[in-house]
Formats: C-alpha cells, sequence, structure tokens
C-alpha cells in the first residue's frame, strides 16, 4: 500500500513511529555512550561541564498527554530524564499526568502559544501567559519553556519576546533562543518524520539546510538508529518527539498515519504560499 508523504512524494508504508522503535532508538544511544540531560541541566551547566556525548530528549505534549506518561515511565524505567513542555489547552493540560511525569524525575516547561490564542494582541497575550505560567508553578516547578507552532495560526508565539523579556519572569530559557544550534543538532518528528522541514511551518532552526547540503538527514527512526551505529550521528543533539505520534495499537498508528500525511500536504502548500508572498 502506498500514501503521499507530502505533495511531491509516495513512499510504501513501513512500522515506524511505534513505542517499539522509540525504545530501539534510546536503547541504542545508551549503548553508544550517550548521556541524557533535561534541558534545564543543559542551561544550568558551563558547556565545559556538559558529557561529551550527550542528549537532550525534549517532548511537546500538544495532544493525549498519557502518551507522554508512557514515554516518561520508559525513560525512567531506562534510568533517564527528559524535558516535557504541556499547553494550556484541555487536550494537554492534564494535571495528575503532569504531577506524575514531574515525580518520575523529568522536567515540566510551558509550552506557550499566547500570541495566538489571544489574536495577536501582544499585551493580551503576556498577562494570558503570567497566569498559566503561574498556574503550572503552583502544580510543579518551571525554569524553561518553548513555543507551540500553532501552524494553523498566523501569529508566531515567539513574536512576544520582541517586547518583553521572559528571563523577568524567573525563566531560564527557550530552545529558539539558547541553544546555539552551530553547535548542537536538532532532530524532531514534527510531521512524523525526521526529515519534515518542508511541511513544518515554525519548528525549524537555520541550520537544518546546512544539514541537508552535508548529507546529514534522516528519514525514518531506524535511518538514524543506523547513523548511530555508524558513529556518524553528531554527540551534541536535541531531539523533539510529539508523543501523541508513537503508537504500538494498529488502528491508532495508522489513523495517525493517515492524518499527518493530509497534514503534511497542507502545511506544504502553505509554505510555499508564505515564501511566494514574502518573494512578493
Amino acid at each position: 500500500m502506498f500514501i503521499f508523504e507530502n505533495s511531491i512524494l509516495i513512499r510504501p508504508i513501513a512500522m515506524d513511529f511505534t513505542i517499539n522503535r522509540y525504545k530501539a532508538l534510546i536503547i541504542r544511544l545508551q549503548s553508544k555512550g550517550y548521556h541524557f540531560i533535561t534541558f534545564n541541566a543543559y542551561l544550568k551547566n558551563k558547556e565545559a561541564d556538559l558529557p561529551e556525548k550527550f542528549v537532550i530528549l525534549r517532548h511537546d505534549v500538544d495532544l493525549l498527554p498519557n502518551h507522554s506518561l508512557r514515554f516518561a515511565k520508559i525513560q525512567a524505567q531506562l534510568g533517564i530524564k527528559g524535558s516535557y513542555y504541556f499547553r494550556a489547552v484541555p487536550q494537554s493540560w492534564n494535571e495528575n499526568v503532569i504531577k506524575m511525569i514531574h515525580k518520575l524525575g523529568h522536567e515540566i516547561g510551558y509550552h506557550y502559544e499566547n500570541l495566538t490564542t489571544c489574536n495577536g494582541n501582544i499585551p493580551a497575550a503576556i498577562e494570558d501567559f503570567r497566569f498559566h505560567l503561574q498556574k503550572l508553578r503552583e502544580l510543579v516547578p518551571v525554569d524553561t519553556i518553548c513555543m507551540h507552532g500553532s501552524p494553523q495560526s498566523r501569529y508566531d508565539s515567539k513574536d512576544i519576546w520582541k517586547t518583553y523579556n521572559y528571563r523577568e519572569m524567573g525563566i531560564l530559557g527557550e530552545p529558539y533562543f539558547d541553544v546555539d544550534f552551530d553547535k548542537m543538532f536538532y532532530l524532531t518528528d514534527t510531521g512524523r518524520r525526521w526529515d519534515g522541514m518542508n511541511v513544518s511551518i515554525r519548528d525549524n532552526v537555520f541550520q537544518q539546510k546546512q544539514w541537508t547540503s552535508q548529507q546529514q538527514v534522516y528519514h525514518s527512526t531506524e535511518d538514524i538508529i543506523h547513523a548511530i551505529g555508524n558513529d556518524t550521528l553528531p554527540a551534541k543533539i536535541m531531539f523533539t518527539f510529539h508523543p501523541q505520534r508513537w503508537n504500538d495499537s494498529f488502528p491508532a498508528w495508522f489513523k495517525e498515519l493517515i492524518f499527518q500525511n493530509i497534514k503534511n500536504i497542507v502545511k506544504f502548500l502553505m509554505k510555499r504560499r508564505m515564501k511566494k508572498n514574502y518573494q512578493h
């Protein structure tokens, strides 16, 4: 069976983005000497004090928070930690899950989208940001934040920080501002693929074009596992996972596959239109 992966390519279905594939990836990284640190720990340590090989496991909890709890339990069983960013919407904000993930030793952060939810009103957006940050801090410690892309929105919530300073609210960092991607490789499963730059509206970093030209680009999880085994994967990496995309149940797995491929086509066309508007 074949299905559109974007508006250009057609590929056969393969059983990627399963829990077993996820475990295989993490265990392979461990076997090759990668250390796992939270984004909080990365920011608090001097570069010289960080391990030679390390991975920041970032998780954007966009939907289905129990999927993130499943990831958190797997990591705890393997003795590693990750960072989990929760949106202030019912589809993500589950206080019991937030507390349980924190209790397992992981970092909790705020996955903000306030400029979108406030329709571009920056003063209203910063008040909304402060309100939900405080609500999250009433549950668990929160030192870092990460923007939610809101691909259907015309607003980029990172633009709040052109007017305000998150450090004044006790925030240590935001990945899109506080990671030097000249020194750290970035892999994200945006688009339910690891080479989804063309179908990502905002989850991009400038260096991705350079990495692609150097053939440091991976389509599947198996491609990454293969690179780890060949010692060709960079030593310092930030991974971004969207745990709702990873399923062992075939009906759920297939539903996510179909939905995401349709969404990818829409985002690809949106991105091409945005590029044309920018050029004009």
